[in-house]
């Protein structure tokens, strides 16, 4: 019954990802005969009142508006459903699109929790108002203060350190700062994404904050002259621009590498060992970072188990999957770096609070806009 409520609310245009609706409509199924059921319409439409006159409040329940798409988070969802006895109700499209479902939503929505990854797009949710602070001591205590947003609206739970790789046959002396990318002497050899992708526009935006608004335009247009092809695709596309020889220098995030070097990637595995990397400004800023981070829904119907979902991410556990299930960096001091990660070796970041990244995302765009950069 319940998979054909979700089909009715998808059609009628309802969330039909509330979990409410099914549990409601199922509860139905249970308690009417056929025939004194009018249709699965009517049925949907009873559920989804008494869904807007109570939201989905359970005592086990979270439900979660999730942009991450990595199978191996099924291992953290599950080590909190096994820790807490809570369930997880999982809803997964990509940020923008999650973004605009709660505001259609409203106050009737049922998201609890609100996953990202990048600051900016924490900062996009935080902006439209679709976040509300979380207080909990434990989380406060575990992340360090410039993965927190200062008003505590989100939180930053695992990294990711943007760097540069290179050819290692063709450049002998690879750039050791972002700065160095607009040097005319690398003209012709450097490979990005499109202007538009969050974590180029996050970068900008760190750079604008270091650097200031004039350098940060300067470098935009120095790196643009030097481009080896006109941006395309994403980050696993820049590296094997590097296997094909397309390009000699690209920016990518760390774990799109180092999936290369540990999985199958088309185009990547078994070629790794042409490729180096640097950790870039280890002399000044230190390497630009970013997250994957979470903040509780304005309206959520379970504060309280939203609450558990976010110190359960802090935790050990959960800290030591992010470091070894999906190859990212954890947040916290405790937990060391596993695996093909660990081989990338240690570095200085930027310890910049991360909201800057969103305060700037709109500068960082004009700024690409101005120097034509695609």
């Amino acid at each position: 019954m319940a998979a054909n409520v979700f089909e009715e609310c998808g059609r009628r245009g309802w969330p039909r990802g509330d979990p409410l609706v099914a549990d409601l409509v199922l509860m139905m199924e249970l308690t009417m005969s056929w025939s004194n059921r009018r249709s699965l319409g009517a049925a949907a439409s009873f559920a989804l009142a008494l869904a807007a006159v109570s939201p989905a409040v359970a005592d086990d329940v979270v439900n979660i508006y999730s942009s991450r798409h990595y199978d191996n988070d099924e291992q953290l969802y599950a080590g909190f459903e096994k820790a807490t006895g809570i369930k997880v109700n999982r809803i997964e499209d990509s940020a923008d699109v999650l973004i605009e479902r709660m505001k259609s939503e409203g106050q009737n929505s049922p998201a609890d929790v609100f996953i990202a990854t990048d600051a900016g797009r924490l900062w996009r949710a935080e902006e439209a108002g679709l976040l509300q602070p979380s207080d909990s001591e434990y989380v406060v205590s575990r992340i360090p203060d410039h993965f927190r947003h200062p008003d505590g609206e989100w939180t930053g739970y695992s990294k990711r350190a943007r760097i540069i790789f290179y050819d290692k046959a063709d450049v002998t002396e690879p750039p050791q700062t972002y700065q160095e990318l607009a040097d005319p002497k690398y003209k012709g050899m450097i490979c990005t994404r499109s202007s538009s992708n969050i974590y180029m526009l996050s970068l900008l935006a760190s750079m604008i904050e270091n650097d200031g608004q004039e350098a940060a335009e300067a470098w935009a247009q120095g790196v643009w002259d030097n481009r080896a092809r006109d941006p395309q695709g994403g980050d696993t596309d820049q590296l094997r621009g590097i296997v094909s020889g397309e390009c000699k220098i690209a920016l990518a995030n760390h774990y799109y590498y180092v999936r290369g070097v540990a999985g199958d990637v088309s185009g990547l595995t078994g070629e790794t060992d042409k490729i180096g990397w640097v950790f870039p400004n280890q002399e000044t800023t230190g390497t630009h970072v970013n997250i994957s981070g979470a903040g509780m829904a304005v309206h959520a119907p379970n504060p309280e188990n939203a609450t558990k979902f976010l110190e359960y991410l802090a935790s050990p556990e959960a800290q030591e999957y992010f470091a070894a299930g999906n190859f990212e960096f954890p947040v916290v001091d405790d937990v060391e770096n596993a695996g093909p990660v660990a081989d990338l070796g240690s570095f200085k970041e930027d310890t910049m609070n991360l909201s800057k990244l969103g305060e700037n995302q709109a500068a960082a765009q004009e700024t690409y806009d101005r120097v034509g950069y695609k």
